[in-house]
């Protein structure tokens, strides 16, 4: 099936991405790292450009699907430690296994999207209910701005991620309880 093909196609796509590089990136890659005949990456997705679009989306519905499932599943905590119990939950999955993975790629084509704009329009952060999950906290505890606020907490969140990808380790509680506490004042 063209669709089933499609995605299996855009899965390996980030794989190859996180593990070699922007640079490793290309269509016989993909196709060696899919166990598939020389050629078909680009039967499907002609140029780089149209596997990157390709690589983006996916990762959008795959975290759009992750972040919905945490959200489903999560009752709005009842203090700032339940909080950072589930920030904490969501950054090592984000930094191990899999998670890192799709970082590594997210962060790639992050980057990338500064000389493409159209993949910049397709990475733009979308609602969900793992947001939701923490904006509610925020309204609860009486937070005026809790919209923003969990904008901020989240983009900060994301910092963590992207310097410990970088530079290794993890994150602490401490840190975690240091970015709640700041977004509660």
């Amino acid at each position: 099936m063209p669709d089933d093909r499609r995605t299996v196609l855009a899965d390996t796509a980030i794989a190859v991405l996180a593990d070699t590089g922007m640079r490793g990136l290309t269509h016989r890659a993909v196709d060696r790292a899919a166990g598939l005949p020389p050629g078909t990456t680009s039967a499907y997705y002609r140029t780089r450009q149209a596997l990157l679009t390709a690589l983006v989306r996916r990762l959008v519905v795959l975290d759009q699907t992750e972040l919905q499932d945490i959200g489903s599943r999560t009752p709005v905590p009842r203090s700032a430690e339940e909080l950072v119990t589930g920030i904490a939950a969501f950054l090592d999955r984000r930094l191990t296994g899999e998670g890192r993975r799709r970082s590594l790629a997210r962060y790639a084509c992050a980057i990338e999207s500064v000389h493409h704009p159209e993949l910049r329009e397709i990475l733009v952060p979308r609602a969900n209910a793992g947001r939701q999950v923490v904006c509610d906290f925020l309204t609860a505890r009486g937070i005026a701005d809790a919209e923003s606020r969990t904008v901020t907490l989240l983009t900060c969140v994301d910092g963590l991620v992207f310097d410990r990808l970088v530079t290794g380790g993890s994150v602490s509680d401490a840190e975690i309880h240091g970015l709640v506490a700041a977004a509660l004042r």
